[in-house]
């Protein structure tokens, strides 16, 4: 390993020259992450430049733990071991009592075995009921029973923390982490080493700690204790997405893809401004936050309701439709935290949304575009009934043959090889249902079946 010019750096150098490579090269740093780069990403990058630990502040589903964990993409793809270690000694600076036995034993000939970068990442959740023990060690009662001596640092049983020495631990959700148990990580931060019971024992750790809190939690349900705080070198603040662009590429990119129904782009616009709209409403608490999962779980819960039509009808397609959103406001209802004052209207305020949403969208994508060959359909008097159980080729029946019907679906994002009924028919739905909330057409839900008219 030496001749081939292998280099001992800390992981915190590590990740600080793998970083600045990838600066200057113009590669992506941490892929997979939306709407950041103007804004979290400089703080981060600087953080970790910087050589500190961190937290990230922000509210759920902000992507707090999906940006920790492509923290690991900075370290090395492979890195040596002394094999058999259970903290990941480096061979050519064991710590650990049995690596520098074996070290002052073998020399040179220490066997070594190289560890992936993916298995350098060490997580835990903090919930009240976590240990020092859990995170730090405790003596083993086994090997206490094997005939080893109490004394011994042999018979000390690490914790997840010295598990993952030389490599990226996170923190998640620091503040519910009981204080007692905050304070077992002052050492980590400072004096990077760690004590255990009453043992003469210290083991310098090379460690990137990096945790996760909800800004609630300060008041809520605890705080991080002021000495821990003062250890993290970077407070780092994630947001929602800011931009409409930005919400529609993280549906886009986290939905299930496998669920079997296409989701035309137009409505996947209605879900990120629908989620939007529930972010910004007075009716929501603003503290509690609506969750990225919101929007994502609201994606796939309409195409599901594609789905579940094509299977029912016999539909060759499952192409989603306006009549497929409807659904989204009764299952996603528990994932928003309301104001007290509206206890019993939340049904009603997620309605009004996705109408809000619906609407916007209409505007944006068909807004000034000449609608009336949908519109003279209903002349005189005629009326179009469709639904959650109405198949395409129905719904298309019902309306008939609509003139500049190939304009509607390019504008709404339909390309070459989207001309089927099932794409056509959420393209005309979508014309319906923008023309209601429009005032040009009028429009009665019963039991799941929708009717339009003049």
């Amino acid at each position: 390993m030496r001749e081939s010019g292998h280099v001992h750096r800390t992981v915190k150098a590590e990740v600080r020259e793998n970083l600045l490579a990838k600066l200057r090269a113009g590669e992506p740093r941490f892929p997979g992450i939306v709407g950041f780069d103007d804004s979290v990403l400089p703080h981060l990058e600087r953080a970790l430049l910087a050589g500190h630990d961190l937290v990230l502040l922000g509210e759920r589903g902000q992507g707090k733990t999906r940006l920790i964990r492509t923290v690991t993409m900075l370290l090395d793809e492979w890195t040596p071991v002394v094999e058999g270690c259970e903290i990941n000694d480096h061979p050519y600076a064991p710590v650990c009592t049995r690596c520098l036995a074996l070290a002052r034993e073998l020399g040179e000939e220490l066997p070594v075995a190289w560890k992936h970068r993916d298995e350098r990442y060490g997580e835990k959740l903090a919930t009240p009921d976590t240990s020092v023990g859990d995170l730090i060690g405790d003596v083993d009662p086994i090997k206490i029973a094997e005939g080893r001596t109490l004394g011994d640092p042999e018979t000390v049983h690490y914790g997840l923390v010295p598990r993952t020495n030389r490599g990226v631990f996170s923190v998640n959700e620091l503040p519910d982490l009981a204080e007692r148990i905050q304070v077992s990580l002052l050492n980590v931060l400072e004096e990077r080493d760690i004590q255990v019971r009453g043992y003469n024992l210290r083991l310098p750790l090379d460690i990137l700690l990096i945790a996760s809190a909800n800004p609630e939690d300060y008041t809520n349900r605890g705080r991080i204790i002021t000495p821990l705080k003062d250890r993290f070198g970077a407070e780092i603040r994630t947001h929602y997405p800011l931009t409409v662009e930005d919400e529609l590429t993280l549906i886009r990119q986290e939905s299930v893809p496998d669920i079997g129904a296409d989701i035309p782009e137009h409505l996947v616009e209605v879900i990120a401004r629908f989620t939007r709209l529930v972010r910004e409403s007075t009716a929501v608490d603003a503290r509690s936050g609506v969750s990225a999962r919101f929007s994502i779980a609201a994606a796939e819960t309409a195409a599901a309701s594609a789905v579940r039509r094509a299977a029912i009808t016999g539909e060759e397609q499952a192409v989603t439709r306006v009549a497929d959103l409807g659904p989204i406001v009764h299952s996603l209802r528990g994932k928003v935290e309301f104001e007290v004052s509206e206890e019993g209207r939340e049904t009603e305020i997620l309605s009004h949304l996705l109408r809000r949403a619906t609407a916007e969208t209409f505007r944006s994508r068909l807004g000034g575009m000449d609608l009336s060959p949908v519109t003279d359909k209903f002349a005189e008097g005629n009326q179009v009934e469709s639904g959650e159980l109405v198949p395409a080729g129905e719904l298309l029946h019902r309306i008939g043959p609509v003139a500049g019907l190939a304009k509607v679906m390019a504008r709404l994002g339909m390309g070459a090889g989207e001309e089927s009924p099932g794409h056509a028919a959420a393209a005309l739905e979508f014309a319906l249902e923008g023309l209601y909330l429009m005032r040009r057409l009028s429009k009665d839900d019963l039991d799941g079946v929708t009717v339009y008219r003049t």
